[in-house]
């Protein structure tokens, strides 16, 4: 076996929540492909996950929108909410086969770092990961969908060049790769994010893509 060289860096450790369990098992497959990737615990139900995630407390968990267990059970949104009090230091990114408005910013509010599809290509998952992990937001292509329309209150309207900058933050592209995009500075980039926060009356990046999917900056497609 070769050692890992000094100061190698740990894997992210992830946890899996899905009620299939072919599901788990390919989605396990995939992430344990990445050397910088690790599963560490699969769950099937939301109870479950919300407990193992507590007790565990791994960097990131997936979890499924809505489990199908024949006895109820809370679904991902509820598990989200859950986790937010009971381990907040864990970044949960969305998994699911729906790509509705509503549901990307319900798992939003409740605090999700992601929202990808199931039938999306593996780099979208991975980039997920691995953006939430690193505190960045993920969500995939198909859901950020087209940028159109403007915020509902005329004076707290979004400059073009924002507008810009909320798509390309959807994607969960960090200040730096935005200003690379737009050929601007970090400095302005920053100060863009500044005005964004102020006119959608939000403080972080989560709240600034769920509020501007709710006032139609942002259309679903």
């Amino acid at each position: 076996m070769i050692a890992d060289p000094p100061g190698a860096a740990e894997p992210l450790r992830v946890l899996i929540a899905d009620d299939h369990a072919v599901v788990r098992a390919g989605l396990r497959a995939l992430l344990e492909g990445e050397p910088d990737l690790a599963v560490i615990a699969e769950a099937g139900s939301g109870e479950e996950a919300v407990a193992l995630v507590a007790r565990l407390l791994p960097d990131v968990a997936l979890m499924d929108l809505r489990f199908g267990s024949p006895g109820g059970g809370i679904d991902g949104i509820e598990a989200i909410r859950r986790l937010a009090a009971e381990a907040p230091g864990v970044a949960v990114v969305m998994l699911t086969s729906y790509a509705g408005r509503a549901d990307v910013v319900r798992a939003l509010e409740v605090g999700a770092r992601g929202y990808v599809l199931k039938a999306g290509p593996p780099e979208e998952l991975f980039r997920a990961v691995r953006g939430a992990a690193a505190g960045a937001l993920g969500l995939a292509p198909e859901i950020v969908g087209e940028l159109v329309g403007q915020v509902l209150d005329p004076e707290h309207e979004l400059s073009g060049r924002e507008i810009e900058v909320v798509r390309l933050m959807a994607q969960g592209l960090s200040n730096r790769a935005i200003a690379g995009a737009l050929f601007l500075s970090e400095a302005t980039v920053k100060t863009h994010l500044v005005r964004v926060y102020r006119k959608l009356r939000v403080d972080n990046r989560a709240a600034a893509v769920s509020a501007a999917v709710r006032r139609g900056v942002l259309e679903l497609t």
